[in-house]
């Protein structure tokens, strides 16, 4: 069933560390990239085939040993056109691990992360639709993880649906980035600095508590100076 174009969040759990394939620069400084973010699929697969590492996807399979899941992408729009990158590079894992993937769930709005700064990502949170297996499991594909938000909001919609997201690969990110869940201690140390009322905030701007956050976005809260600053810098990013 195709339901309306609403994102939740759900609980982290134990989820496990996003697994990346290549470094920034080895992606991002390919000769096929930029064709590929704006829709080129040969030269997405290009790239993918050019970047995506073997080991990772043994560690894939090792991780998720005695499960199938489904494989599914996030197909971003992007300023150029509909990046061909996550989409091709889950057609490379279905291959190398035998598992389905699945093109029937899609981002339905226009973010503009490429390039952006932390709080426009904040700000400008993806939103999804389409059909969901209701029991099935799945895994997330994605070119680049940053501050892991687009994740976070692709599993909470799946998850909304009655999926069940076990893990999430990327082509390329940050290292930093590879940590979802937040930790217990980065969420006290925002909840300690920022107080309960820009957390009721949060949760009417973005109908989520903190612990719904993922690492490197409560990092980046955290670290901004002063609660009327993020609701300022969050409203002018929108």
């Amino acid at each position: 069933m195709t339901r309306s174009f609403c994102s939740p969040r759900t609980p982290w759990g134990s989820f496990p560390d996003v697994l990346i394939h290549a470094n920034e620069s080895a992606v991002k400084q390919h000769p096929a990239y930029r064709a590929a973010k704006a829709g080129d699929g040969f030269a997405a697969t290009a790239l993918v085939n050019d970047t995506m590492s073997e080991v990772q996807n043994i560690r894939l399979v090792e991780l998720l040993r005695g499960h199938t899941p489904i494989l599914v992408s996030a197909h971003a729009y992007e300023r150029e056109g509909v990046n061909a990158i996550p989409e091709s590079f889950a057609v490379e894992i279905s291959k190398a691990t035998g598992w389905p993937h699945d093109v029937g769930v899609a981002q339905v709005n226009v973010v503009a992360h490429t390039g952006a700064d932390g709080f426009s990502r904040l700000a400008r949170q993806a939103e999804f639709d389409g059909v969901v297996q209701s029991g099935c499991e799945y895994v997330l594909v994605d070119d680049f993880v940053g501050m892991g938000g687009t994740l976070a909001n692709l599993k909470g919609f799946i998850e909304s649906q009655g999926g069940k997201v076990l893990a999430a690969v990327c082509l390329t990110g940050k290292p930093h980035s590879a940590k979802l869940t937040p930790s217990a201690e980065r969420l006290q140390e925002l909840r300690l600095k920022h107080g309960q009322e820009l957390e009721n905030w949060w949760i009417e701007r973005f109908a989520h508590a903190f612990d719904a956050l993922t690492e490197s976005e409560a990092r980046y809260l955290a670290r901004t100076e002063t609660a009327d600053t993020i609701r300022s810098r969050i409203a002018a990013a929108k």
